[in-house]
Formats: structure tokens, sequence, C-alpha cells
């Protein structure tokens, strides 16, 4: 591989790996598989980069990589295999009494935003988890930015409705 192709392929993994692994924890909720898509998304996106128009931003084109490469690994899985744990969270000096409120006020959102329909869990993550802009998430959708706030924002009702019903 030429210098210059390493190079912009070294630069394109430094910028982007902590947000797109971001987004593969969102949609995997497991830092192994995300992990697993986070690797394979930059070695296909390093391997067909001459094919990349430039049409979205790179983040975007990484996103959708990421996201298509979940699904296909979650169709070879026939959806019966079961995932394996999540490591154990680690300690952050907080009370054990603060650390049960938390994991319990995160466990009920949780539970709430997996019983939110499509596509307001996704946008809803993508935007929280995956920091990505409305902009972004619109395009990943292949919808307007206006599209991408007015899901958000009922994303968020949705989930303030459950959570005051729990």
């Amino acid at each position: 591989m030429p210098r210059e192709n390493s190079e912009s392929s070294e630069k394109l993994y430094e910028t982007y790996y902590m947000r797109v692994f971001s987004y593969a924890m969102t949609l995997t909720g497991n830092r192994t598989s995300a992990e697993e898509i986070t690797q394979e998304t930059f070695f296909r996106a390093i391997s067909k980069r001459r094919e990349f128009r430039g049409d979205s931003d790179e983040m975007t084109w990484l996103c959708a990589i990421a996201k298509n490469f979940f699904i296909d690994e979650t169709r070879r899985q026939n959806k019966t295999e079961p995932l394996p744990e999540n490591e154990a969270i680690p300690d952050t000096g907080k009370s054990l009494e603060q650390s049960s409120t938390d994991r319990d006020t995160s466990f009920r959102i949780h539970v709430a935003l997996h019983a939110l329909e499509e596509p307001y869990r996704e946008v809803f993550e993508l935007r929280v988890f995956g920091e990505l802009s409305f902009r972004e998430i619109g395009m990943i959708f292949g919808k307007t930015e206006n599209w991408s706030r007015v899901t958000y924002h009922r994303a968020r009702l949705k989930l303030q409705e459950r959570m005051m019903k729990s």
C-alpha cells in the first residue's frame, strides 16, 4: 500500500474510531461485539476507500457500514444464539446505594428504550450514544435533517411517557 493511502487510512481510523465504537455499542450493548463491529467497519472502509464517492461525510459512511455489518451478523446468528454477557462495570468510587440507584435508573431507561419501535429507538441511540448530528442521522436513513429532528423529539417524548408509567 502506498504511504499516502496508509496515512489517510490511519487518519480515518484515528479520527472516527471512538465515534464508530460508540455507535456500535448502541447497536449491540456489548463491548466485545462493538469492538468486532468497529474493527470490521474500518477494515471494510479502508479496503473500499476508493469506492467512497463523498456523497455523505465519512462518519455517515462508516455508520452505514457498521449498521450493515451488524444486521448481517444478527441474521447470520439466526437470532437464537445468545449474545455474550456484558463485561463488568468498573468501580466509579460511588457508594453502593448510589450505584444501585444509578443501575436501576439505567436499567429502566434501557427497558423503555428497548420497547420503542423503530425508527425512534435507532434515531435516539444514534443521537445520544452515537453523538451524531441530525444531518448525519438523516443521511443514514435517507431522510432529511428535519425528519431526524422530529423523530428524535418524538422518541424522547415516548421515552418520557414510558419512564413515567414505570
